[in-house]
This record gives structure tokens, sequence and C-alpha cells, in this order.
């Protein structure tokens, strides 16, 4: 139960950031922050949370036999 619970959650954040992905709040903001435009920092900080996101999907929701299959087949 746990398992599927995490899946979900984890499918969940992913939506969430293909929602996230076009900023369009920031799309005439011209304000500099760390000498770079406000919206090319978003996009800096968003592939963070995607690494981050994808690792957990990884960690936690690959299929555990898909690996054993491969190993079986060489």
């Amino acid at each position: 139960m746990k398992d599927t619970t995490i899946r979900w959650i984890l499918y969940a954040v992913l939506f969430l950031l293909f929602v996230l992905h076009n900023d369009l709040w920031l799309w005439n903001d011209a304000t500099i922050i760390m000498g770079m435009p406000i919206g090319f920092l978003y996009h800096v900080l968003y592939c963070f949370a995607v690494s981050g996101a994808m690792y957990l999907l990884l960690k936690n929701a690959w299929p555990v036999d898909l690996a054993s299959k491969d190993q079986e087949q060489k």
C-alpha cells in the first residue's frame, strides 16, 4: 500500500511540474536577480526540481523486475 501511495504522489508531483513549466506569469518581467533575468532563474531552479523528482521516481517507482529481466536476457 505504501509503495503505490508514494508512486501516485510522485505522479502528482510530475503533473504539477508539467503545469509549472509554462511560466506565463514571468513572461514580461524584466527583473534581474543575481545577474540573471527572473524567467531564466526560474527555469534554472525548475531544472533542479525536475531532476530531484526524476531521481525520486527512479528510486521509488521504477519496476524492480525490469532490471532482472534485462540480466536474464544477457
